[in-house]
């Protein structure tokens, strides 16, 4: 079965970028946009923080940018050669700071969008591709597609060895954790809030970027407002009352340690029980921040954290592989501890 995969995986990372050798490489993205690309893609701008997740777990030395630069604390769990890349905004999500001189000035080959494929991003894909002659390529997010997405970008930069093996990891992971959880009734699955934010009342809708990983293990997204699909919401605390979460997970650590105090949250059945997850989050956050490829390891610890009897394998080592792995770093004892401190 596991060699059958593997051939599978190869299949998909080498098959996925069909293009005419004699018309160059012109492809279709994610929102069916026909971009042309060099033959060499060696400089890559991310358009915004979850495709520099995307692109560093892939190939480290083609970003040229971050979108926000990491913090010493964060940077210790990455590579040494994005230590010191410079800071050049995002160009999508809220707080675009990015500017056509600056794009301009890197002088990439590629500009990667990674996360939503809607009609906004591709104008804005489309609008910035005419200002700057540079391709822009936008990558569907969803969870579930990120293997694929590991796999297109491994055709385009030639690292399709490297993709396969991401992607048949992840392949893993998702498996591990349909097999965990498969057989859990409904009642016994946890009904969970995402809190973000200190105040912990920006949270993620039913199907959202941001708690799709939350309910691919197997727990119950409480925030429903009511569309197909949504993203953040800012809530009150009488919606979270109502919808009575056993389970709250953050990505805020003030939230965390003082939700107790909060007169308004102690009624909680989450808080009255303290079952208050802090996610980590170095070098990327295991939930959300950025919603990219590093919600995999996110998976896991939610694996342990929601079904700790169903849950295979030891936390600890699961998170040293993946980081040895994705992020090309090494984690010592005391860096396990810090990232799982909580």
């Amino acid at each position: 079965m596991k060699e059958r995969l593997a051939s599978l995986l190869t299949a998909l990372c080498l098959l996925v970028l069909p293009f005419d050798a004699q018309a160059g490489r012109v492809i279709t993205d994610s929102a069916g946009r026909q971009v042309e690309i060099p033959d060499r893609v060696e400089r890559v701008i991310a358009a915004g923080p979850p495709a520099s997740a995307l692109v560093y777990v892939l190939a480290p030395e083609k970003l040229i940018g971050w979108n926000r630069k990491p913090p010493p604390e964060e940077l210790a769990y990455l590579s040494p050669i994005v230590a010191n890349l410079p800071e050049i905004g995002r160009l999508t999500g809220r707080g675009g700071t990015a500017n056509v001189e600056v794009i301009l000035a890197a002088k990439p080959d590629l500009i990667v969008d990674y996360g939503s494929v809607t009609e906004t991003y591709a104008s804005l894909a489309d609008r910035v591709q005419s200002q700057t002659g540079i391709p822009y390529l936008l990558i569907d997010g969803r969870f579930a597609n990120t293997p694929q997405a590991l796999c297109l970008l491994g055709t385009i930069f030639g690292t399709t060895e490297r993709a396969e093996r991401l992607a048949k990891r992840m392949e893993d992971i998702f498996a591990e954790t349909d097999r965990a959880v498969v057989g859990v009734s409904t009642d016994k699955k946890p009904r969970v809030y995402l809190a973000r934010t200190a105040r912990g009342l920006e949270t993620g809708n039913r199907g959202s970027i941001h708690t799709e990983v939350i309910e691919r293990a197997g727990g119950i997204n409480v925030v429903d407002a009511g569309l197909e699909r949504g993203g953040l919401y800012n809530v009150s605390i009488e919606q979270v009352l109502a919808w009575n979460p056993d389970t709250i997970i953050t990505l805020d650590r003030d939230f965390r340690q003082n939700v107790k105090d909060k007169p308004a949250w102690q009624p909680v059945p989450a808080v009255a029980a303290g079952h208050v997850y802090l996610a980590p989050n170095l070098p990327f956050g295991f939930i959300d921040a950025p919603p990219s490829v590093n919600r995999l390891i996110g998976l896991t610890w939610l694996l342990h954290t929601l079904y700790p009897a169903e849950a295979p394998g030891k936390l600890r080592d699961q998170v040293r592989d993946f980081h040895k792995l994705f992020y090309q770093v090494d984690l010592s004892e005391a860096d396990l501890d810090k990232l799982l401190a909580n």
